[in-house]
């Protein structure tokens, strides 16, 4: 089965940097096996798999049932609650291939995150999430270790631990064992301190080698519990993330104010456009 493939740089302005997904826009839906081998095959971070629905068929595929979109977000090695970044460049790709007009809502429905619904900001792309604060945890047995660093406070949820540490020297310092990260008990870590540009709020890192990522560039979904963790701290609904890998990439965030939502927007850049053969 053929499918139109799309690359796109998202949370940048520039070609080649921030994080990069591919797009997998088939006519009828895939088997998880065949998006689990396309995904290794683009050895992306992510790779998103986009269906179009109308509502009228039935089953469970985990697409969900209702006009919009079916998304679903695979690592070269597993498939994931939740990826910031592929859905606006799945945003991207709808209304850039003529699937969607291009000042049209995309409405996307998902396994786990229900619906998500990407809109223009401008020359950005913003989507409506479910936040995902982090309860202050202790710090896993370990972490420190990893780290090289004491963390200053932590924080967990159903995706991910955040780890605060005492600036961003620290953050931007960091080298990660991946194969000592992936024995602690943590599923991925954010690592996070206030910035010390005026332009940010505050910076972070993205380490998650259990799911076949040693470090990710620019990690939208991490900033749905750094959304909140900064927004406790600094007293504002309106934040700027600048995410310090080598890539680099900028998230800006504002809370609510729908209880348990956080908008994330960035800006996308398309690099390259294929077709599936095989």
């Amino acid at each position: 089965m053929g499918a139109t493939l799309l690359g796109i740089d998202v949370f940048t302005t520039e070609a080649f940097r921030g994080n990069p997904a591919a797009v997998c826009l088939p006519d009828s839906d895939l088997d998880e096996s065949r998006m689990q081998a396309i995904a290794a095959e683009m050895n992306l971070s992510e790779t998103a798999f986009v269906v179009e629905r109308d509502g009228s068929s039935g089953g469970d595929d985990g697409f969900g049932r209702a006009d919009g979109f079916g998304l679903r977000w695979f690592t070269p090695t597993q498939e994931v609650l939740l990826c910031g970044h592929a859905t606006i460049a799945s945003a991207r790709a709808v209304w850039e291939t003529g699937r969607l007009g291009n000042d049209a809502p995309a409405h996307f429905h998902t396994r786990w995150k229900g619906e998500l619904i990407a809109t223009r900001l401008g020359d950005a792309i913003a989507v409506d999430f479910p936040s995902a604060p982090a309860e202050a945890v202790d710090t896993p047995a370990g972490l420190a270790d990893v780290l090289g660093a004491t963390p200053v406070a932590v924080g967990s949820n159903d995706l991910h631990h955040v780890v605060e540490v005492a600036d961003e020297a620290t953050v931007r310092a960091l080298h990660i064992d991946p194969e000592m990260l992936a024995r602690v008990d943590v599923e991925a870590i954010a690592v996070t301190a206030a910035s010390d540009d005026p332009a940010f709020d505050f910076v972070s890192r993205y380490f998650a080698p259990r799911h076949g990522i040693v470090e990710d560039p620019v990690t939208g979904s991490a900033h749905t519990g750094l959304g909140p963790w900064w927004a406790d701290r600094l007293g504002k609904t309106e934040l700027v993330g600048h995410q310090v890998s080598a890539r680099g990439g900028v998230v800006r965030m504002t809370i609510g104010p729908e209880a348990g939502r956080i908008t994330i927007a960035g800006d996308a850049v398309t690099i390259w456009r294929g077709e599936l053969t095989a």
